[in-house]
């Protein structure tokens, strides 16, 4: 989405990014042993992202400027929190009213911007929750949150014919770029990688935040 949205209107890049997105994380989704589960588990967080996302949708299909600017704050906001926060853990007890909560704030941030890993993903992580299961906890969120802003989009008249092909050819690449991945982080330190990856989003998203405040 960063990227992209240098070179096009976020929410043409949403679009784009839609189908390759789901694409990416469907088999991870379905893939572990544990899918009906954690649906039931997690539904409060479903429904909350649709929600947010449908409240905020306008901000990314009415004004270019707008969307970039907050898009870049939450790419620095995430970086710095990967960069320097220490990981919390949320007892079960709180989920009922946490999970719908931090739904809500997702689908907020993903309609308005198309970024749709903070808070969710910081929260999955502090969940008492086994490898897989937070694996597949992940993937149902990347899957569910493309969802929820592709349809949006589509609803808000964002998403005709010649996006759904764009989108669809961008799976190719989107898939090539998973293979790389995998390849150079097998080549690279876990630490070593996501830091340099971090320091690079704190970077794209302050020069996308300058350059659409003087547009607005």
């Amino acid at each position: 989405m960063g990227l992209l949205s240098i070179v096009m209107p976020p929410a043409q890049a949403a679009g784009l990014m839609g189908l390759p997105a789901m694409g990416t994380n469907l088999w991870q989704m379905a893939a572990g042993p544990s899918l009906g589960k954690l649906l039931r588990r997690f539904a409060g967080l479903i429904v909350g992202v649709f929600v947010g996302t449908f409240a905020t949708i306008s901000v990314l299909t009415r004004s270019a400027a707008g969307a970039s600017a907050a898009l870049g704050l939450v790419l620095v906001a995430y970086a710095l929190y990967g960069l320097f926060a220490r990981r919390f853990e949320v007892a079960p007890r709180h989920e009922t009213w946490a999970s719908p909560l931090v739904g809500l704030v997702t689908g907020a941030i993903c309609g308005a911007t198309g970024i749709f890993i903070v808070p969710t993903a910081p929260y999955l992580t502090s969940l008492r929750m086994s490898t897989e299961e937070l694996v597949q906890s992940i993937g149902i969120s990347a899957f569910v949150c493309p969802l929820a802003l592709t349809i949006a989009l589509l609803v808000h008249g964002r998403y005709g014919l010649d996006a759904v092909g764009a989108s669809f050819l961008a799976l190719v690449p989107a898939f090539a770029g998973m293979y790389a991945g995998q390849r150079l982080r097998r080549r690279l330190p876990a630490a070593t990688f996501m830091r340099w990856f971090f320091i690079g989003l704190v970077v794209l998203g302050s020069y996308m935040f300058l350059r659409s405040v003087k547009l607005l």
